[in-house]
């Protein structure tokens, strides 16, 4: 009788539709992003893979692959969250209604079909990475044409949201250079593109988000906690972040140091005031963690500048800028992207154990990778890394698939 009362009164499974996720900018964003996890890394791994001579006959893309990964993490996958969260965050942060939906859903049709083109372009097709970069960017103005006229209707200005329009001016920059590469235009536009898309659009909107709201979430979780937000913080590093891209455009490997032992120094401090010193959830617990690679990135980049600069020799590769991709913006992605699931779906504020599960193996993923640049067979281990992104994000991604394409657990709609 007592299990016959439960199946009465359990609520009956919803339904999935694909019309729900243009209920919300979060839902279309994130499900375009999580999306692109997957094929990015599927892409990348076999690429890999046929690089160590495990599969056979794995197309090799025009341009360079190395480059094209770049391109498609920061400017298609990464950018697809960071859309989603601004798109939905802004009208919060400057007391506005959310913007309608013929704003947002281009730009989630932008940024996904722009991707799936660009990796049927390395899959082969000739004119797919043009055409797909295009899409990207009809994808991106349609996204800063629906944030726009935010700024402009607010009253006083919200710094958090400027800094992060600024960024979004610098990424739409960076993907300019990487079209002017594709278009005929010399290596160094696609160089130059790759090292914006780190520190003139995503870094910056990284910290900036954190600024904002790691001492906000804390403050609302931690019994006597103290937010300390001091925009003095914000902006110096900003301004080392495009000092260090500054440095980075005309190679001035020798001098990285100067800016990065200050971005040490800063995300050092930042991380000591921010930390939660008490008994704290989970989830605001994760961000913090993730938090720690930010210092450990740019311990890496200036121990690498001193070591450049005294011997010529690039002694950790690429190992400082996987510590900042996946280690950092890897494991805040996992944070903030369960956090702000969790509760705009009318979810518990909590962890799910997915996602534990999915923020513990990324941070095996980033050592492997780290690993990678000095071990003598790094090819092979990078394969094994580019596997883990797919083992450590694909549960994880599927019940996120699953929540945007339902209704709100509490009825609400959104």
């Amino acid at each position: 009788m007592r299990i016959l009362r439960r199946m009465q009164t359990a609520t009956p499974p919803r339904p999935l539709s694909p019309r729900l996720l243009a209920a919300a900018p979060h839902r279309l964003m994130f499900f375009v992003g999580a999306s692109n996890v997957l094929l990015a890394m599927l892409w990348w791994f076999g690429w890999l893979a046929a690089a160590r001579g495990w599969i056979a006959g794995y197309p090799q893309p025009e341009p360079y692959a190395g480059w094209l990964h770049a391109f498609v993490m920061q400017y298609q996958m990464l950018a697809s969250f960071i859309f989603g969260f601004l798109l939905t965050v802004f009208p919060r942060w400057m007391g506005l209604p959310e913007p309608d939906r013929w704003r947002y859903v281009p730009v989630g049709a932008g940024l996904f079909g722009g991707q799936i083109v660009t990796l049927l372009g390395a899959l082969g097709w000739d004119a797919g990475v043009l055409v797909g970069t295009l899409m990207t960017l009809a994808g991106w103005l349609a996204a800063l044409s629906a944030l726009a006229p935010l700024l402009w209707q607010e009253r006083g200005a919200t710094w958090h949201a400027r800094a992060c329009f600024g960024a979004l001016w610098l990424g739409l920059i960076g993907l300019g250079g990487w079209l002017a590469f594709l278009l005929g235009a010399s290596p160094s536009w696609a160089f130059a593109a790759i090292k914006i898309g780190s520190f003139g659009f995503l870094l910056p909107i990284y910290f900036t988000v954190a600024h904002r709201m790691f001492p906000f979430f804390a403050g609302n979780a931690v019994q006597g906690y103290t937010m300390w937000r001091p925009f003095w913080l914000l902006g110096a590093v900003l301004a080392l972040a495009l000092a260090h891209l500054g440095l980075e455009l005309v190679h001035g490997y020798a001098w990285l140091w100067l800016p990065d032992l200050g971005l040490l120094a800063l995300t050092l401090l930042a991380l000591a005031r921010w930390w939660p010193r008490g008994a704290a959830p989970g989830l605001l617990r994760v961000l913090f963690l993730g938090l720690l690679w930010l210092p450990v990135a740019f311990a890496l980049y200036a121990g690498q500048s001193l070591v450049y600069a005294a011997s010529g020799a690039f002694l950790l590769g690429r190992a400082p800028a996987h510590a900042l991709f996946v280690g950092f913006f890897g494991s805040v992605l996992i944070a903030m992207v369960t956090r702000v699931t969790q509760g705009h779906s009318g979810r518990p504020l909590v962890m799910p154990k997915v996602a534990w599960y999915a923020f513990w193996a990324i941070q095996g993923v980033t050592l492997m990778r780290l690993g990678a640049e000095l071990a003598d067979d790094g090819m092979t281990w990078q394969a094994l890394s580019a596997a883990g992104w797919l083992v450590a994000l694909a549960p994880w991604i599927v019940r996120l698939g699953r929540i945007y394409l339902a209704p709100r657990a509490d009825g609400r709609p959104g």
